[in-house]
């Protein structure tokens, strides 16, 4: 039985079909992924991208925010989180956090303030078990997935569905969505100021002593941090999804 064949997506400009990892280039237009066959494609499209957005339209990126859950957390670390999750918004991208409390969670309401997208994965079968049984918030997401996997399980299903991950505070749980994250390669936000692991973490990767492909980025500012991560994705990292169907590398940017 012969299976259907996708396309995976297309050059809003030539309409040519595009496998993001060997896009000649790419861009990011308020909040949406932008794929193109050449960089004469992409600038044709930056210069009036209103003509061209309907004609292939663009897959919404993913900021995935990681944090410390539980504890006693600063006025100013909160507001700093919170400041995240309102520039996240107002880039257009889709906030995912693990549906927790704590500082995803003032992440997710800053996200809400802005009117802007916020997913959250659950370790949950149910809201019910999502709300009783994992103390968890339900009042910020436009969307809950409730994975059943429990606490750890769903740490998998956070990072790879993000494009970008963010470090916000955090103790040994966040650490493990970190380790996972490098060890994807993934482009990873340090919110440097947010306490907890932020401030081990350039010292851990120093250790690690190889490369994974992943890149860290460490930034106090919420703004330039968001800002950082999406010019480094743009520039050449969505060329290093986590896996590749037929067991190739892309080139690296």
């Amino acid at each position: 039985m012969n299976k259907q064949k996708y396309d995976v997506t297309r050059d809003p400009v030539c309409l040519m079909t595009i496998n993001p990892r060997h896009a000649e280039a790419m861009t990011e237009y308020k909040g949406q992924a932008y794929y193109f066959c050449s960089e004469g494609c992409r600038q044709k499209f930056l210069s009036h991208p209103d003509i061209f957005i309907d004609k292939a339209p663009g897959m919404r990126l993913t900021v995935g925010v990681m944090g410390s859950a539980s504890g006693e957390f600063a006025a100013d670390i909160k507001v700093l989180v919170y400041a995240l999750g309102q520039d996240i918004a107002d880039r257009g991208f889709v906030l995912i956090t693990g549906a927790c409390p704590g500082l995803p969670y003032e992440c997710a309401r800053g996200t809400r303030s802005k009117g802007g997208l916020s997913m959250g994965i659950s370790p949950a079968l149910s809201l019910d078990e999502h709300v009783h049984k994992y103390s968890s918030p339900a009042d910020v997401f436009d969307v809950i997935i409730y994975t059943g996997s429990g606490l750890m399980g769903r740490e998998v299903i956070n990072i790879r569905s993000s494009d970008m991950v963010v470090i916000v505070g955090g103790s040994s749980g966040t650490l493990g969505e970190f380790a996972i994250a490098y060890d994807e390669g993934k482009i990873i936000g340090v919110l440097e100021g947010s306490g907890g692991i932020t401030t081990q973490l350039p010292q851990l990767v120093t250790s690690f002593g190889k490369n994974t492909g992943a890149q860290v980025i460490y930034e106090s500012d919420p703004h330039l941090l968001i800002s950082k991560l999406a010019e480094a994705y743009t520039a050449h990292h969505y060329k290093h999804p986590s896996c590749f169907c037929d067991g190739t590398h892309a080139s690296v940017g």
